[in-house]
């Protein structure tokens, strides 16, 4: 079974992702603690792990390319480390972009979600980091089959999607997502085309969220004025 997947993201007012573009904060309000709620709130959801997309995670990791060969590792079933009882990092790189140099981000074991057409050697790259790894397919798509995978092999019930636009409207997509949580800064961006919380890339037309609710689970507004949105994503009703 697949584990409980809660997107929870902070953005300003108008939903962009950098915080280095709002707005600054009003006269007496610490923007310190404004930043530290994040890391609160997502320790309220005593999540087994988080889970981002192949650019952050790039920019996370420590590692560098090498050649290590390619013994051993034709097979494309899950791989795992050892996990030592840590938390996971997961990675969705479909190909093998990423490189860690160790087994973990931040102290939490990675895990690599990665399509069935990586090269070999790059698997045994990751086992010679103590990365685990798993599949999402031949094109690394399935994110469906990849959580359940993740579930399974590592026995997590809950995860926080903490991807970018791309990332979380796939998720969205797949209808994958059990629960929104949005930390809204007291800030706006403005310009149009800065990266939001979903940006699934789809056809003309398409729409990510069709066949989903969202229904109100609760508002807390917290110290500085940031509000806590949470919505339960359900089926939405027939019609």
């Amino acid at each position: 079974m697949r584990p409980r997947i809660i997107c929870h993201m902070v953005s300003s007012v108008d939903g962009r992702l950098h915080p280095s573009r709002y707005t600054v904060p009003a006269a007496g309000v610490d923007g310190a603690r404004l930043r530290r709620h994040y890391d609160e709130v997502s320790a309220r959801f005593e999540a087994q792990g988080w889970m981002i997309g192949r650019v952050t995670m790039q920019e996370m990791a420590k590692g560098s390319a090498r050649d290590v060969g390619s013994a051993g590792v034709a097979s494309r079933e899950p791989f795992v480390g050892d996990r030592k009882d840590r938390d996971l990092a997961v990675a969705i790189d479909p190909h093998g972009k990423v490189h860690y140099g160790q087994d973990n981000v931040l102290g939490d074991h990675v895990v690599a979600v990665l399509s069935e057409g990586v090269p070999d050697a790059y698997l045994a790259e990751l086992r010679e980091d103590g990365v685990s790894y798993l599949f999402a397919g031949p094109d690394g798509r399935d994110l469906g089959r990849a959580m359940e995978a993740l579930g399974e092999t590592f026995g997590i019930e809950t995860i926080l999607l903490e991807g970018g636009a791309g990332i979380n409207g796939a998720f969205l997509k797949a209808g994958l997502i059990d629960e929104i949580s949005v930390l809204i800064q007291p800030a706006v961006d403005g310009l149009a085309g800065v990266e939001s919380i979903f940006g699934y890339q789809g056809e003309p037309g398409e729409r990510p969220g069709a066949g989903q609710s969202l229904r109100h689970v609760s508002t807390e507004t917290l110290e500085g004025g940031l509000v806590w949105l949470r919505y339960q994503v359900e089926d939405a009703p027939a019609t």
